[in-house]
């Protein structure tokens, strides 16, 4: 169930705050705790709030900090993607969204405003920001002045575009001529003829009118009379420049008059038509030129029982009128006649109770490699654990730990001589802190000799004595092996600079596997643009049969739900469903069934091709019936060397980023790393490590 909907527009002026507004009294009014969060705010002067959030919270009385209500400012945004940081800047969003979520019990965010020229980089960000965070779009668009055809165009355009990459739950195209919202919607409906939600809002004039609070600030004027209507709205603006007879007949309601300030006849004249039955209200008076009325005058004004704003200010009634025209009005915390304005157009047009329950029972399938490493930070967290590297030296071993220690992830030991980890820290200019590492030289340790022993018992009966057990102490997998083994550490990363056998051989020896394991295999989680994957087994076994190859399967569907991923599982072969034949195919057949008597809860199809595993439209025209097939996320290769082959061509064709070899069942985790490893890799492989250890 979703948690959150992220609202979207695509373009300026869309009327986004209506939208926004409307949710939030719909949310509220469906569960206790709605929180709102805005990932990108606009650049503000030092103490004040953002606009949109100081009138979302404020109006709704929300408890919380307005620190936490955003991520960055546009300038920030822009500077973090300009030195290619935009990773960092998508994790921070995450993190701040997920503090919010943990906390309330649904939360709305809001994106950007278009309110500048990039506007295909702010439709980037946007998408990139919704998929992070899983959450389904309601895109707005708005279709002041233009012809239907071309609002039906801009909404199908933006439809597919958000649709290519999330889930876009509703569509709200607003300030539409309310003599063709029902035909609009019709169209769009047939255009977009998917499910998605469609609704057409038609202008209203009040939420269109800028407030003399507005006009004001804009044309940097001075208040003499009327603040305390400043909130009025101005729907007609005209130029009191003719006697103020003729002048009279120019008036309509919530009419701001424009006039030079040594015009004492046309102020006096606005203000008594302003309290005349006969004549409209006006909304307030602006003073131009920088002219002050006469004292006599304001004695006058100051004595009448109800005045509008009077506003003086310095330019010249053309510069004045054409600036009016150009103001477009915004929804603030003050206003509140047109909060509710807002609110009720909202809900006037959209059907709260029917959306609402769509909106909270939402599931959506997108599982970024963002989120998928939030997650897994977050669920180390929890427990820290402590995790052994016994390859010291290295300085991708060195780099991933500075990262794990600024995370406060995870406790570590690093295996060698301190004064050697000292030079290699220097020479590669490492910001690692030596105090905050634990390093053990294997000889030198207090428990040199109670491992030698410890060895020497476990393994007495494969005719080791103690000389040998020593000099497998001095090994520095063998050391580290040992240190789980005894308690003095939850788990080991190895095999950046060593192989495979070396790394897991000790592991076998005396760490051994689970009571109901009778193979240890293994798992890479492949973080693709849009998915995570497990791919098994691409590092242990060469040749597994179809008993082997279905324990496989059943330990790494294990795997998948212990970190977040509910697994759809795919026996992969050379060929899909009954179509082939052959000894190869016949192991997946048979191994697809093993699982299924073993594990008839697990979603699972075999044999099955790639393409079809994982490509819908494949999927369906080969195997119909199958509810893996096109969406699978477990995959199953029949042999190491499809297995290996496809993760290293997967991972270097589309820069996925490939987390393992995972090691499946064993009593205690010990991991390997490839040997091309980076210290991203080790630094998730540890992350990884430390989550498997809080499971036993």
């Amino acid at each position: 169930m979703s948690k959150g909907i992220y609202v979207a527009t695509i373009e300026p002026n869309s009327g986004k705050s209506v939208v926004v507004l409307g949710l939030m009294r719909m949310l509220l009014g469906k569960t206790a705790k709605v929180g709102y969060f805005r990932p990108i705010i606009e650049d503000t002067k030092a103490g004040e709030m953002d606009n949109h959030i100081n009138t979302v919270i404020s109006h709704f009385e929300i408890d919380i900090n307005y620190k936490k209500t955003f991520a960055y400012t546009r300038s920030q945004i822009l500077d973090l993607y300009n030195k290619g940081k935009s990773g960092d800047a998508i994790d921070e969003i995450i993190k701040k969204y997920k503090y919010l979520e943990e906390r309330f019990d649904f939360v709305l965010v809001e994106g950007t405003d278009f309110s500048h020229e990039n506007s295909s980089l702010e439709l980037d960000i946007n998408i990139l920001i919704s998929k992070n965070l899983g959450l389904p779009v309601i895109i707005v668009s708005q279709g002041d002045g233009k012809e239907q055809s071309e609002i039906v165009d801009n909404v199908q355009l933006a439809h597919d575009t958000f649709k290519e990459e999330v889930d876009v739950i509703s569509i709200m195209t607003n300030k539409i001529n309310p003599e063709t919202t029902s035909a609009l919607k019709s169209l769009l409906e047939e255009r977009i003829n998917n499910g998605t939600n469609i609704t057409v809002i038609p202008k209203v004039k009040s939420l269109a009118s800028p407030t003399i609070k507005e006009i004001t600030k804009t044309l940097n004027g001075n208040i003499l009379f009327g603040e305390d209507m400043i909130n009025n709205q101005s729907e007609n603006f005209n130029v009191g420049a003719m006697q103020l007879r003729n002048y009279l007949t120019h008036l309509k309601d919530n009419t701001l008059v424009i006039t030079p300030g040594d015009r004492a006849d046309i102020i006096l004249g606005a203000l008594q038509a302003n309290i005349s039955k006969n004549y409209p209200k006006i909304s307030g008076i602006i003073l131009t030129g920088g002219l002050i009325p006469d004292d006599t005058i304001l004695k006058l004004i100051e004595g009448l029982s109800s005045v509008v704003p009077i506003i003086s200010v310095k330019d010249g009634t053309f510069y004045v009128t054409n600036t009016i025209g150009t103001i477009r009005s915004r929804i603030y915390a003050e206003n509140t006649e047109k909060i509710e304005t807002s609110i009720a157009t909202f809900e006037k047009h959209v059907n709260t109770d029917k959306f609402a329950e769509e909106l909270i029972t939402f599931k959506s399938d997108i599982f970024t490699p963002r989120m998928f490493q939030y997650n897994l930070l977050q669920r180390a967290l929890k427990h820290k654990k402590h995790i052994v590297l016994p390859e010291g030296y290295d300085d991708r071993v060195l780099r991933a730990a500075v990262r794990l220690i600024d995370a406060q992830v995870v406790n570590l030991t690093l295996i060698g001589e301190k004064e050697k980890i000292k030079e290699r820290i220097t020479k590669y200019d490492i910001p690692l802190n030596i105090e905050d590492v634990n390093i053990i030289s294997p000889t030198k340790s207090p428990h040199f000799q109670d491992y030698v022993n410890t060895f020497y018992e476990l393994r007495k009966h494969k005719n080791v004595n103690l000389d040998m057990a020593r000099d497998a102490m001095t090994d520095v997998s063998y050391f580290a092996t040992m240190m789980i083994y005894k308690g003095h550490a939850d788990g080991m990363v190895s095999g950046a600079a060593h192989t495979t056998a070396h790394t897991l051989r000790p592991a076998l020896q005396f760490i051994k596997t689970k009571p109901d394991v009778n193979i240890v295999s293994s798992v890479f989680f492949m973080c693709l643009e849009d998915r995570v994957s497990i791919f098994g087994d691409c590092a242990i076994n060469p040749n597994p049969n179809a008993e082997q190859l279905a324990e496989i399967a059943i330990s790494s569907a294990k795997t998948a739900k212990d970190f977040g991923v509910e697994p759809k599982i795919a026996m992969l072969s050379y060929s899909s469903g009954e179509s082939g034949q052959g000894e190869d195919v016949d192991k997946v057949r048979k191994a697809t069934e093993i699982v299924k008597a073993k594990a008839p809860e697990l979603k699972i199809e075999g044999p099955i091709q790639y393409d079809a595993a994982v490509d819908m439209r494949i999927g369906k025209s080969k195997l119909p019936n199958s509810e893996v097939a096109g969406q699978a996320n477990v995959l199953i290769f029949p042999d190491l060397n499809t297995g290996n082959n496809t993760y290293k061509a997967v991972q270097r064709e589309t820069d996925a980023l490939a987390i393992g070899p995972i090691l499946q069942g064993l009593n205690k985790p010990v991991n390997d790393l490839s040997r091309g490893c980076t210290a991203d890799d080790i630094y998730s492989t540890v992350i990884i490590t430390a989550i498997q250890a809080q499971d036993l």
